[in-house]
Protein backbone atom coordinates (compact mmCIF):
# COMPACT_ATOMS: atom_id res chain seq x y z
CA UNK A 1 0.00 0.00 0.00
CA UNK A 2 1.65 3.11 -1.41
CA UNK A 3 0.91 6.01 1.76
CA UNK A 4 -0.47 9.20 0.31
CA UNK A 5 2.06 11.59 1.54
CA UNK A 6 6.19 12.11 2.12
CA UNK A 7 8.57 13.96 3.93
CA UNK A 8 7.62 17.16 1.85
CA UNK A 9 4.16 16.85 3.12
CA UNK A 10 2.66 19.71 5.57
CA UNK A 11 1.99 18.43 8.68
CA UNK A 12 -1.58 19.56 8.73
CA UNK A 13 -2.51 18.26 5.46
CA UNK A 14 -1.57 14.61 6.92
CA UNK A 15 -3.90 15.30 9.75
CA UNK A 16 -6.61 16.26 6.89
CA UNK A 17 -6.17 13.42 4.91
CA UNK A 18 -6.01 11.15 7.67
CA UNK A 19 -7.13 12.52 10.97
CA UNK A 20 -5.91 9.31 12.97
CA UNK A 21 -2.76 10.63 12.61
CA UNK A 22 -3.46 13.47 15.14
CA UNK A 23 -2.43 10.61 17.82
CA UNK A 24 1.22 10.60 16.25
CA UNK A 25 1.82 13.62 16.27
CA UNK A 26 0.36 14.59 19.83
CA UNK A 27 2.85 11.46 20.79
CA UNK A 28 5.57 12.61 19.41
CA UNK A 29 4.99 16.40 20.36
CA UNK A 30 4.59 17.71 16.83
CA UNK A 31 2.07 20.74 16.67
CA UNK A 32 -0.26 19.83 14.12
CA UNK A 33 -3.28 22.61 14.70
CA UNK A 34 -0.81 25.87 15.41
CA UNK A 35 2.38 25.20 13.87
CA UNK A 36 0.74 22.57 11.09
CA UNK A 37 1.94 24.80 8.17
CA UNK A 38 5.46 22.75 8.17
CA UNK A 39 6.39 19.67 6.20
CA UNK A 40 7.37 16.92 8.01
CA UNK A 41 10.78 16.91 7.86
CA UNK A 42 10.74 20.11 9.30
CA UNK A 43 8.50 18.99 12.44
CA UNK A 44 10.89 15.93 12.60
CA UNK A 45 13.92 17.79 12.99
CA UNK A 46 12.56 20.32 15.13
CA UNK A 47 11.64 17.72 17.78
CA UNK A 48 14.89 15.83 17.26
CA UNK A 49 13.05 12.81 15.76
CA UNK A 50 14.03 9.76 13.07
CA UNK A 51 12.40 10.53 10.09
CA UNK A 52 12.41 7.18 8.91
CA UNK A 53 10.78 6.15 12.44
CA UNK A 54 7.81 8.84 12.06
CA UNK A 55 7.22 7.57 8.88
CA UNK A 56 6.74 3.96 10.01
CA UNK A 57 4.20 5.26 12.50
CA UNK A 58 2.04 6.99 10.07
CA UNK A 59 2.30 4.87 7.67
CA UNK A 60 1.06 2.05 10.34
CA UNK A 61 -2.54 4.37 11.27
CA UNK A 62 -2.79 4.61 7.36
CA UNK A 63 -2.38 0.97 6.73
CA UNK A 64 -4.93 0.35 9.31
CA UNK A 65 -7.65 2.82 8.26
CA UNK A 66 -10.86 2.06 7.39
CA UNK A 67 -12.59 3.89 4.55
CA UNK A 68 -14.96 5.69 7.01
CA UNK A 69 -11.44 7.28 8.22
CA UNK A 70 -10.67 9.06 5.21
CA UNK A 71 -14.42 10.60 4.31
CA UNK A 72 -14.33 14.46 6.08
CA UNK A 73 -17.73 15.22 6.18
CA UNK A 74 -16.90 17.54 8.66
CA UNK A 75 -13.57 18.30 7.58
CA UNK A 76 -12.80 19.64 3.80
CA UNK A 77 -15.95 18.26 2.00
CA UNK A 78 -18.45 20.50 3.85
CA UNK A 79 -19.72 23.59 3.92
CA UNK A 80 -18.53 25.94 6.62
CA UNK A 81 -22.10 25.96 8.62
CA UNK A 82 -21.56 22.45 9.19
CA UNK A 83 -17.97 23.37 10.45
CA UNK A 84 -19.10 25.82 12.48
CA UNK A 85 -22.20 23.39 14.22
CA UNK A 86 -20.13 20.39 14.88
CA UNK A 87 -16.75 22.68 16.45
CA UNK A 88 -19.67 24.41 18.76
CA UNK A 89 -21.15 20.98 19.37
CA UNK A 90 -18.57 18.83 19.60
CA UNK A 91 -15.60 20.93 20.95
CA UNK A 92 -17.30 23.90 22.45
CA UNK A 93 -20.18 22.36 24.32
CA UNK A 94 -17.51 19.57 25.54
CA UNK A 95 -14.78 21.95 26.69
CA UNK A 96 -16.92 24.21 28.70
CA UNK A 97 -18.29 20.86 30.55
CA UNK A 98 -14.86 19.42 31.03
CA UNK A 99 -13.35 22.83 32.48
CA UNK A 100 -15.85 23.37 34.73
CA UNK A 101 -15.80 19.34 35.69
CA UNK A 102 -11.73 19.34 36.07
CA UNK A 103 -11.54 22.47 38.43
CA UNK A 104 -12.22 21.17 41.56
CA UNK A 105 -9.73 18.50 40.99
CA UNK A 106 -7.05 20.79 39.85
CA UNK A 107 -7.66 22.83 42.94
CA UNK A 108 -7.48 20.08 45.26
CA UNK A 109 -4.67 17.85 43.83
CA UNK A 110 -2.36 21.34 44.24
CA UNK A 111 -3.54 21.94 47.36
CA UNK A 112 -2.81 18.49 49.04
CA UNK A 113 0.30 17.87 46.98
CA UNK A 114 1.72 21.08 46.13
CA UNK A 115 3.92 21.08 49.38
CA UNK A 116 5.79 18.71 48.25
CA UNK A 117 5.20 18.50 44.42
CA UNK A 118 5.36 22.89 43.74
CA UNK A 119 4.59 22.07 40.06
CA UNK A 120 1.41 21.16 40.79
CA UNK A 121 0.82 25.01 42.16
CA UNK A 122 2.17 26.03 38.53
CA UNK A 123 -0.12 23.63 36.93
CA UNK A 124 -2.69 24.95 38.77
CA UNK A 125 -2.18 28.83 37.77
CA UNK A 126 -1.47 27.41 34.26
CA UNK A 127 -4.95 25.53 34.06
CA UNK A 128 -6.95 28.50 35.33
CA UNK A 129 -5.06 31.21 32.68
CA UNK A 130 -6.55 28.70 30.11
CA UNK A 131 -10.03 27.85 30.99
CA UNK A 132 -10.36 31.88 31.12
CA UNK A 133 -9.08 32.33 28.25
CA UNK A 134 -11.18 29.66 26.64
CA UNK A 135 -14.08 30.56 27.93
CA UNK A 136 -13.81 33.85 26.57
CA UNK A 137 -12.14 32.71 23.41
CA UNK A 138 -15.65 30.62 22.30
CA UNK A 139 -18.10 32.88 24.20
CA UNK A 140 -16.36 35.18 21.45
CA UNK A 141 -16.30 32.80 18.69
CA UNK A 142 -19.88 32.00 18.81
CA UNK A 143 -21.35 35.80 19.46
CA UNK A 144 -19.19 37.29 16.80
CA UNK A 145 -16.89 35.52 14.42
CA UNK A 146 -19.20 32.57 13.72
CA UNK A 147 -22.00 34.58 12.27
CA UNK A 148 -19.48 36.85 10.55
CA UNK A 149 -18.02 33.78 9.07
CA UNK A 150 -21.26 32.06 8.31
CA UNK A 151 -22.13 35.51 6.52
CA UNK A 152 -18.97 35.54 4.51
CA UNK A 153 -20.21 32.27 3.34
CA UNK A 154 -23.55 33.64 1.86
CA UNK A 155 -21.65 36.65 1.01
CA UNK A 156 -24.10 38.93 3.20
CA UNK A 157 -21.16 40.43 5.86
CA UNK A 158 -21.01 44.07 5.95
CA UNK A 159 -17.86 44.51 6.11
CA UNK A 160 -15.27 41.76 4.77
CA UNK A 161 -12.19 43.30 6.34
CA UNK A 162 -13.26 43.63 9.50
CA UNK A 163 -14.62 40.03 9.45
CA UNK A 164 -11.35 38.75 7.98
CA UNK A 165 -8.94 40.76 10.75
CA UNK A 166 -11.33 39.41 13.53
CA UNK A 167 -10.33 35.97 12.39
CA UNK A 168 -6.80 36.57 12.36
CA UNK A 169 -7.36 37.90 15.74
CA UNK A 170 -8.90 34.31 16.37
CA UNK A 171 -5.82 32.60 15.23
CA UNK A 172 -3.58 34.28 17.18
CA UNK A 173 -5.57 33.56 20.41
CA UNK A 174 -5.18 30.23 19.34
CA UNK A 175 -1.17 30.21 19.48
CA UNK A 176 -1.59 31.91 23.07
CA UNK A 177 -3.78 28.61 24.28
CA UNK A 178 -1.47 26.29 22.37
CA UNK A 179 1.91 27.83 24.23
CA UNK A 180 -0.20 27.45 27.55
CA UNK A 181 -1.05 23.72 27.34
CA UNK A 182 2.52 23.58 26.01
CA UNK A 183 3.77 25.38 29.70
CA UNK A 184 1.59 22.14 30.86
CA UNK A 185 3.02 19.64 29.21
CA UNK A 186 6.46 20.75 30.19
CA UNK A 187 6.45 21.99 33.93
CA UNK A 188 4.71 18.08 34.36
CA UNK A 189 7.21 16.09 32.50
CA UNK A 190 4.56 15.13 29.74
CA UNK A 191 2.49 14.40 32.04
CA UNK A 192 4.46 11.91 34.39
CA UNK A 193 2.77 10.76 38.30
CA UNK A 194 5.19 10.40 40.89
CA UNK A 195 5.45 7.47 42.45
CA UNK A 196 3.22 9.02 45.42
CA UNK A 197 0.74 10.13 43.23
CA UNK A 198 -2.59 9.06 44.37
CA UNK A 199 -5.89 8.59 42.17
CA UNK A 200 -7.02 12.44 41.66
CA UNK A 201 -3.23 12.84 41.25
CA UNK A 202 -3.53 10.30 38.38
CA UNK A 203 -7.01 11.35 36.77
CA UNK A 204 -6.12 15.25 36.66
CA UNK A 205 -2.81 14.74 34.64
CA UNK A 206 -5.18 12.81 32.10
CA UNK A 207 -7.77 14.88 31.97
CA UNK A 208 -5.38 17.62 31.36
CA UNK A 209 -3.20 15.24 28.37
CA UNK A 210 -6.99 14.74 27.22
CA UNK A 211 -7.98 18.56 27.09
CA UNK A 212 -4.36 19.50 25.45
CA UNK A 213 -5.75 16.60 22.59
CA UNK A 214 -9.60 17.78 22.34
CA UNK A 215 -8.28 21.58 21.69
CA UNK A 216 -6.14 20.91 19.25
CA UNK A 217 -8.08 18.73 17.89
CA UNK A 218 -10.57 21.96 17.94
CA UNK A 219 -7.92 24.47 17.05
CA UNK A 220 -6.79 22.43 13.84
CA UNK A 221 -10.76 22.38 12.63
CA UNK A 222 -10.67 25.96 12.84
CA UNK A 223 -6.88 26.88 11.50
CA UNK A 224 -6.15 24.49 8.68
CA UNK A 225 -9.36 23.94 7.09
CA UNK A 226 -12.36 26.73 8.30
CA UNK A 227 -10.59 30.20 8.15
CA UNK A 228 -8.16 29.17 5.42
CA UNK A 229 -11.31 29.28 3.09
CA UNK A 230 -11.25 33.17 3.77
CA UNK A 231 -8.12 34.27 5.18
CA UNK A 232 -6.19 33.40 2.09
CA UNK A 233 -8.50 33.91 -0.71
Amino acid sequence: MTIPFTSDTLVKDIVNELPKTSDVFKKNRIDFCCGGNIPLSQAAAQNNLNMDNLIEELKEVYEKSEPADTDLEVWTNSESNTIIDHVIAAYHRVTEEELTQLSPYVTKVSRVHGDNHPELLKVNELFYEFKKEMIEHMAKEEEIVFPLIRQLADNTVPNREEAIAMIVELEKEHDHAGEILRQIRAVTADFELPLDACGTYRLVYKRLEDMEGLTFMHVHLENNILFPRYIED
